[in-house]
């Protein structure tokens, strides 16, 4: 098994030397001025990959290329103190259901965000549909990750799409983004967002909280990301709260009824060295409770995981090698309540690896990466190697 993925490893590395040659792409939006404070900006971004996997149950066991996504992005300033934003994704259907092709098409395209911002004696005021205050990989998206993949536990509770969900927000930051905190009411539990009876008929908000410190220098903006490729040293520690009152289980009595409750801590480093080399360090836990009720979308449980990253100083062709190590570890515990459905104990852990070349940030990369996910303590580990690339105007 391992020579069969070295071999893809070897191949597949040779394209990635081939993308050196790919010339650097200015990462800026593009804006149309209006008259006074008016303005339109717009950005696009895409994500392709080629993956291979042993598991014989899926269908990439040979290798398989997809468009992971590609998004359309718009900001509107209509006036001073409000702007909009409104974004559409495209993603490819599933390769081997039929139903997915019914109507001839390939691809799917919905709205992703579509919200607005009031500022107010230096409050903003968030509402429509977007990211609900959550840990730094979910408010990173997949473009502003320092990996490929999102991590195993990254927003613990269902979305209606791609993490989002349809709220009110209060964002206040201090000092340029110092210290920064957001607090949101959302629609939280739906029929939508699980495959079991919603539980939470009586329709309660789901509560978001994030609060976040930087020690060194400040990161303004309420969207994070998690790598600045040198451009500043950053160390940030932040605290997130989700809670929703019947917001958990898998119908309508007390039995199969419970309150949701999740928190979590994200740390972030990362440091320029004298040589122009980058040491970014990045470390999140998770702790999710459903009032020890079975959950067909939601499991009680904790999770981990750790990730460091060396970007070396020189390029080489139009970018710079970044070697990085992630692990990642969850534990979902033993069912303790009467009604939980026989639900086993289980652990996963993940051990991944991988060589990103980085041509312009965020804005233009190319990541590889080799996974082997351990699904319980005596399950043989699938592995999977994965060739993405990432460009995007913003």
């Amino acid at each position: 098994m391992f020579d069969h993925f070295r071999r893809k490893f070897f191949g597949l590395l040779s394209v990635l030397m081939l993308c050196m040659a790919l010339p650097s792409l200015a990462g800026a939006w593009v804006t149309v001025k209006g008259d006074g404070d008016r303005w339109m900006k717009f950005g696009a971004g895409l994500r392709a990959s080629y993956q291979t996997t042993s598991d014989s149950s899926v269908d990439a066991r040979g290798g398989d290329i997809a468009l992971e996504d590609m998004r359309l992005y718009t900001l509107t300033q209509v006036h001073k103190n409000i702007v909009f934003e409104f974004n559409t994704e495209v993603r490819s259907k599933a390769d081997n259901d039929p139903s997915d092709y019914t109507d001839n098409s390939f691809h799917d395209m919905y709205v992703l965000d579509a919200r607005a911002t009031l500022t107010v004696q230096g409050f903003d005021i968030w509402f429509g549909k977007f990211l609900p205050p959550s840990e730094r990989s979910n408010l990173d998206g997949p473009y502003f990750l320092n990996v490929w993949d999102f991590p195993l536990a990254t927003s613990p509770y269902p979305a209606i799409a791609a993490g989002r969900d349809q709220g009110v927000m209060i964002y206040k930051e201090y000092d340029g983004g110092k210290f920064k905190w957001a607090y949101g009411a959302f629609e939280g539990r739906k029929n939508a967002t699980n495959g079991d009876t919603n539980p939470d008929e009586n329709d309660n908000f789901q509560h978001g909280f994030r609060a976040t410190y930087n020690f060194w220098a400040p990161e303004p903006g309420y969207y994070t990301t998690s790598a600045y490729y040198g451009a500043k040293d950053v160390l940030a520690v932040a605290f997130v709260a989700r809670y929703e009152q019947d917001g958990a289980g898998t119908g309508l009595t007390n039995a199969t009824q419970g309150d949701y409750f999740g928190w979590s801590v994200d740390v972030l480093m990362e440091k320029k060295l004298s040589n122009g080399a980058v040491v970014n360090l990045e470390a999140s836990y998770y702790d999710t409770d459903t009032d020890d009720i079975d959950d067909g979308s939601i499991t009680q449980g904790n999770a981990y995981r750790m990730l460091a990253s060396y970007m070396l100083p020189n390029k080489v062709g139009w970018g710079k090698f970044q070697p990085y190590l992630r692990y990642q570890h969850s534990s979902q515990d033993q069912c303790a309540g009467a009604n939980c459905g026989g639900t086993d104990f289980g652990t996963r852990g993940i051990m991944e690896g991988g060589l990103n070349y980085i041509i312009d940030g965020h804005n233009a990369k190319i990541m590889s990466s080799y996974i082997s996910d351990k699904q319980s303590s005596n399950a043989e580990p699938v592995h999977r190697f994965i060739l993405g690339m990432q460009f995007q105007l913003l």
